[in-house]
């Protein structure tokens, strides 16, 4: 029996999810969007149907926008709420979508308590923690995909920056998912050469200030709307390490208890993806210039989070 995934919102981001979804053979595909969108939901799932001889892959795709539809789903990926848009912050955006993650989470609650669940929805780190207070569910089901989007935007301005392969980079981003974020390029090697011994002090800072801005970035450039194609397959890259049990280490957002100082928070960490879920957070030793950047992300966080009234 296939599993069965149900991505929450049926934009840019969650269109794109589907068809990588199926492309990857996870499993039947509910698009689920507000009544309004109904239509447009079903319209784009047959339309990945009407590709499956092409891209050669089997999957049932539906859409819809009844909650009863996503019964029993393995994986849920949620995408709905407002996007940003020019000179709007994921801030900005709070109280407009903690309503709509608050009727999300009890759709979910409902019909699939047992999924894992993985949110996009910014400001990401405040709405996976709406999600989680509403549900209630077991602090491994739930996770943020920040800190993978923000990775990949880091590796691949290093990329672009020393005209390297993106292949051989490897590093990680850790806290909220903004300009707080941190970059730790102490950790961050090419081909195993440090980045510090092959980059300048103002090519690193120039890339951390890039990667802190990234999202903001492409905003301006959209001029209305965020960035899809790299959240969506940074969302894949989550789901598949728990659908496939890849035992995965993934800088997400998870829920923090004491680990880096951060408590009742769900923030950007390093953490093992496997069937279990969120099984294990690793915390890195960080320095002391380290340690304050992470202090600071907190303190961010926790200032969103607590303007969540829910």
């Amino acid at each position: 029996m296939r599993k069965k995934i149900a991505l929450i919102g049926g934009g840019q981001i969650g269109q794109i999810l589907a068809m990588l979804a199926a492309q990857k053979e996870f499993g039947d595909i509910v698009i689920l969007d507000v009544p309004q969108y109904a239509n447009v939901a079903k319209g784009k799932a047959l339309d990945l149907m009407e590709m499956a001889p092409h891209g050669n892959y089997d999957a049932n795709i539906t859409g819809t926008s009844d909650y009863k539809d996503i019964e029993g789903a393995d994986v849920v990926i949620v995408t709905a709420g407002k996007p940003r848009e020019a000179g709007m912050t994921r801030e900005d955006l709070l109280n407009i979508n903690i309503k709509i993650i608050s009727e999300v989470a009890n759709g979910v609650k409902q019909y699939a308590p047992k999924a894992f669940c993985l949110i996009v929805t910014n400001p990401l780190d405040a709405m996976v923690y709406v999600f989680h207070k509403i549900t209630g569910f077991p602090k491994n089901q739930v996770v943020g995909m920040a800190g993978t989007l923000d990775t990949a935007r880091w590796r691949a301005f290093i990329s672009m920056e020393l005209g390297v392969s993106v292949a051989d980079i490897s590093g990680t981003v850790l806290g909220g998912h903004g300009p707080d974020m941190v970059p730790l390029p102490r950790l961050t090697t090419v081909g195993g050469v440090p980045l510090t011994e092959i980059a300048t002090p103002e090519q690193i800072n120039r890339l951390i200030d890039r990667t802190r801005e990234a999202g903001t970035e492409i905003v301006k450039l959209f001029g209305k709307g965020s960035a899809f194609f790299s959240p969506a397959w940074s969302a894949i890259v989550i789901a598949e390490a728990y659908l496939k049990d890849k035992r995965r280490i993934l800088p997400c957002a998870a829920l923090c208890e004491g680990e880096y100082g951060a408590q009742g928070l769900f923030i950007g960490v390093p953490c093992l993806i496997s069937a279990k879920g969120v099984e294990k957070i690793f915390e890195i030793k960080l320095t002391e210039e380290e340690k304050a950047q992470f202090a600071k992300t907190i303190a961010s966080v926790s200032k969103t989070v607590a303007e969540c009234k829910i």
